[in-house]
Formats: C-alpha cells, sequence, structure tokens
C-alpha cells in the first residue's frame, strides 16, 4: 500500500480539515492568551480578578511556556501508542474543558486549572496535527510550501481571535461594568469542541495518515521491524540537526516573545498609538502579525515551490531561518528609528509616529514567516519516523525555554539605556544568522545520505 496520501499536483481535502482545525484552535488559544492577563488584573466590580499585573503576566506566561513543554509528552503518546489522528480530538475537548473552566473563575485555582487543562490537550494536538499532515504531504519537495500554507490557516485563527476580543469583551458581552470575560473564555471552549467535531468529519479524506503511532509510518506493514531497527548513521545525524537547528528557535522565539513587552512598554509611554480617531488596541498588534502571516503564507509557498523546482534544488532550511533571524533583527531597529524621529530621551509628551510600530510588526511577520513554518517541516522531512512527534514536540519546547526566559531577559534590558538594548539585539540576531550562513555546507551534510554530500561541496 502506498504511504502518499496527497494528491497529485496538489494536498488533498484532508490537508485542508487538518489547518481549518488548526485555525479553529489556535483562534481558541490567542484569544485567551490576550484575554488572561486583562481578566486577571481587571477589578473584580468589573468582572476581573483583581491582581496584580505581574501576576497576570506570570499567568500568561505560564499558559504559553507549559502549551509549548506538553508536546513532548504527547508525542511520546502518539509515536508509541495512539494514532495521531485520534489524540487531536480528544486534545482538542481537553482544551475546551479549560476554556471552561476560565469561564467559571472566581480565583485563581480554576485559572490554574484552565492553564493545566489547555497545556495537556494541547500536548496532545499540535504536535500531532503537524505529523498528520507531514504524512498527508507526504512529498517532501512540498513540505516547505505545506507548512508554509498550514501556517496561514494558524494566523487566520489567529488573526479573527485577536481582531475580535478587545470588541467582544468590552462591547458586546460587556453587561454594565462587568467585561465580558466569562462569555470569551466560553466562546474559546465551543470553537474548540467545533475544531473537534470538524476534524473527525474529514478523517475519510486523510486516508491511512495518523492511524498508526507515527514510529509505524502510515500503515503498520513492518511495524515490528521498524520499531526494533537500531536508528542508521544518516538518521541519526539529522536527529543532531534538528538538535541544533532547535537551539537557533530558542534565540528567534526569545527575542520575538521580548517584542511584545517593548510594544506594550514603549508604545504605551512614546508613540501616539491613533490613526486619525481610531484607538489601535494593544491586543491588535497580534492581529498585524497574524494578518501579514496570513498574506505571506502562500507567497512563500509559491517561491519554496519555484526554488525546489531548481536543478540546484531549494535552499536549505538553515539559509531560511538565518533569514528569518535577520527580519527579526531588522524589526527591532524600528525601535531605534522611532526613538530617533521623536528626539533621544526626549519626555514622554514627545510621540513617535504609529507607522514605525506597524513596520516593527510587519517586519517581524515576515521573520516568522520564515523560521516558524519552515521547522515543522524540517522535522517531518528528516525525523525517524518512530520518533516523529517527540522531535515535533523537541521544536517546540525551545519556545518553552523562550517563553519562561523573556521576562527575566526584558527586566535585565531596563537597567540599561534605551539605544543601547535596541542596537544590541540585532547586532546579535545579525550574528546568528551569519552563522547559519556560513556553516550552512557543514550543517546540510548531516541531512543528506553520504553518497549526495558531493553535490554540496
Amino acid at each position: 500500500m502506498s504511504t502518499k496520501t496527497a494528491k497529485k499536483g496538489g494536498y488533498g481535502l484532508g490537508y485542508y480539515f487538518c489547518c481549518l482545525t488548526f485555525s479553529f484552535e489556535r483562534g481558541a488559544y490567542y484569544g485567551s492568551k490576550f484575554l488572561i492577563y486583562y481578566f486577571l488584573f481587571t477589578a473584580v466590580k468589573n468582572g476581573g480578578l483583581g491582581l496584580t499585573k505581574e501576576y497576570a503576566a506570570m499567568m500568561q506566561a505560564n499558559l504559553v511556556a507549559f502549551t509549548y513543554i506538553a508536546p513532548i509528552i504527547g508525542g511520546l503518546i502518539s509515536d508509541r501508542w495512539l494514532g495521531g489522528r485520534y489524540c487531536i480530538p480528544i486534545g482538542l475537548i481537553i482544551m475546551a474543558a479549560g476554556y471552561y473552566c476560565g469561564s467559571i473563575a472566581t480565583g485563581t485555582g480554576m485559572v490554574w486549572a484552565m492553564i493545566a487543562l489547555v497545556s495537556i490537550g494541547t500536548g496532545l494536538f499540535k504536535g500531532q496535527i503537524s505529523g498528520v499532515n507531514g504524512q498527508i504531504i507526504a512529498d517532501p519537495e512540498k513540505m516547505d510550501s505545506g507548512f508554509s500554507i498550514q501556517y496561514t490557516f494558524v494566523n487566520i485563527g489567529s488573526f479573527v481571535a485577536t481582531t475580535a476580543v478587545p470588541l467582544l469583551y468590552l462591547g458586546l458581552f460587556q453587561h454594565g461594568e462587568i467585561q465580558g470575560f466569562s462569555q470569551c473564555f466560553l466562546l474559546a471552549a465551543a470553537l474548540c469542541v467545533i475544531g473537534a467535531v470538524w476534524f473527525v468529519i474529514g478523517w475519510r479524506f486523510m486516508g491511512d495518515a495518523g492511524k498508526r503511532p507515527f514510529k509505524e509510518g502510515v500503515v503498520a506493514e513492518k511495524a515490528d521491524a521498524e520499531e526494533d531497527r537500531p536508528l542508521t548513521k544518516i538518521e541519526k545525524k539529522r536527529m543532531m540537526a534538528i538538535v541544533l537547528i532547535s537551539i537557533f528557535s530558542v534565540i528567534f522565539w526569545l527575542f520575538w516573545y521580548l517584542t511584545y513587552l517593548a510594544v506594550y512598554d514603549y508604545g504605551d509611554a512614546h508613540v501616539n498609538m491613533m490613526i486619525g480617531n481610531i484607538k489601535v488596541y494593544t491586543a491588535w498588534f497580534d492581529s498585524l502579525n497574524a494578518l501579514v502571516c496570513i498574506v505571506m503564507g502562500p507567497v512563500l509557498a509559491a517561491l519554496w515551490t519555484k526554488l525546489a523546482a531548481r536543478p540546484q534544488g531549494d535552499m536549505s532550511l538553515f539559509k531560511k531561518t538565518g533569514i528569518g533571524l535577520a527580519f527579526l533583527g531588522i524589526s527591532f531597529l524600528m525601535f531605534v528609528c522611532a526613538e530617533l524621529t521623536r528626539g533621544v530621551g526626549a519626555p514622554d509628551t514627545v510621540k513617535a509616529s504609529v507607522i514605525w510600530i506597524i513596520l516593527f510588526g510587519i517586519f517581524l511577520s515576515f521573520g516568522e514567516m520564515c523560521f516558524s513554518p519552515l521547522g515543522n517541516s524540517f522535522v517531518s522531512k528528516y525525523s525517524p519516523k518512530k520518533y516523529l512527534s517527540v522531535f515535533m514536540g523537541v521544536w517546540t519546547v525551545a519556545t518553552f525555554i523562550a517563553a519562561k526566559s523573556y521576562g527575566r531577559i526584558y527586566a535585565f534590558t531596563m537597567k540599561f539605556n534605551f539605544m543601547t538594548v535596541y542596537i544590541v539585539i540585532p547586532i546579535i540576531l545579525f550574528i546568528a544568522a551569519i552563522i547559519l550562513f556560513a556553516s550552512d555546507k557543514t550543517l546540510s551534510k548531516l541531512v543528506v545520505e553520504d553518497d549526495q554530500q558531493a553535490k554540496i561541496d
């Protein structure tokens, strides 16, 4: 039986069922990620819990961090015992239960329950949805473009949620002084349930993808031999390559998450956040990020497909991620430009134009699109199949490390001059990008068979 489940010339309906399922789940997540921060420190009389902003930031960081470490455990389950396609709806239902806890929370206990359940559900969902789609795409030459399109669907969910949330909890769902936190968390739970139902409906279009534990491949033929077979030399080298690129992922996501604190603090103090008579909500910075990613997804998918069709083949992942790091570095320079235009060290009454924040978000999103979706593609291509979900988790654990660290790093940067910090950060990112470009041939040899190394040389 063929292991390929994607149609020739396309990805097949099953692929798009997976992608739209991701949209539902990410809509619930990104809306709640923004909301939990404001819910915790908003006064009790306004429907919040009345806690400090520091505690609210810590809880938000925990939601982010634990949803990126849980896929390691979920990956073990789907690699060894339960097919990814069955983990996905189970994970979505557990997440729905978590968001429901948020909707009825009157204290931190239920908020911790929400974080725990959403993290467990994400562990069963996130690596598995990418793993199933990797099996559906099947063709290695289509992986980069396929995962770029998947990332567009991820950002459709993010864009809709982060655009709607401030309008919902401060508008449609608000009753008197009570803001609509509860209803928004309940809506997140509903999105997860809808996603679970939608995904199960799409099973019949997915062929054999995700039916078996990932260690067995798409079908269970020769499963025992695959499980017992020792790793080959090239498989060990590819595992090393995944770990190495994940180290650069820590650098990328550490500064990527740092951008949000920078935008909120610098934007509130030094930027005119009005466009005409329209107030720009902080949640809309997420919306801008998502919108750019939506637009760039098909563009980059077409670009990667065109490059892959060249006689010399596609640009390596190492160069692509280097470009992502460089774009992230350029985005930080927008803060430098903003400060120069308003006058370095000028009082808070002197404001920079919001255009610098918009440019910052655009360059940030360019970097993200060159970096993040291609990691899933890289793991799908080169991970030994019996460790597929675990290595999907290794890629995301970099985000866990970054999420647990960026608050402390930001606090450390506050000890220094603003201009110094926002010049040094781009320099670090540019150096990391140069290292990836300079080491490309050496790193690329880790993922090709020995008889292909002459082509690299």
